[in-house]
């Protein structure tokens, strides 16, 4: 691992730990169970719109600072983009702020081209872009 990099998973490895984690827990509520991992999309709102994995959080990397209270501390936290380039450098961030974070290998383009589902808001089939 190079300095001031995060851990990384591949996008099947990704996939099984989401797997483990009750739904209910990947949306936020006040009310819901805490989750034991989240995948945390750091793309900007038009690649979210375009598709997104269907249990993903999106928080963009441009406002990652103003938002980071919204992430929860006892979480891992899986960090992804469109390449890895993005959440590589939040996970980092995350993790010098105390945070459990892993970077996604390959982002969304490794998500879809290992056959996990890609959708938009309305769950329709969606495109990473």
């Amino acid at each position: 691992m190079r300095p001031n990099s995060a851990p990384e998973l591949s996008a099947n490895e990704a996939a099984q730990l989401l797997a483990t984690t009750p739904a209910s827990a990947t949306t936020p509520a006040s009310n819901a169970t805490p989750a034991t991992v989240i995948l945390l999309d750091v793309r900007e709102p038009e690649e979210w719109d375009a598709g997104h994995a269907p249990q993903a959080r999106s928080l963009p990397m441009s406002q990652l600072s103003e938002r980071v209270t919204e992430l929860p501390q006892d979480t891992q936290i899986i960090c992804v983009c469109h390449l890895g380039g993005r959440s590589a450098a939040v996970s980092a961030a995350l993790n010098r702020a105390g945070f459990d974070a892993v970077n996604l290998s390959g982002g969304m383009a490794a998500w879809q081209a290992a056959g996990l589902p890609v959708v938009t808001d309305s769950g329709a089939s969606g495109d990473v872009i």
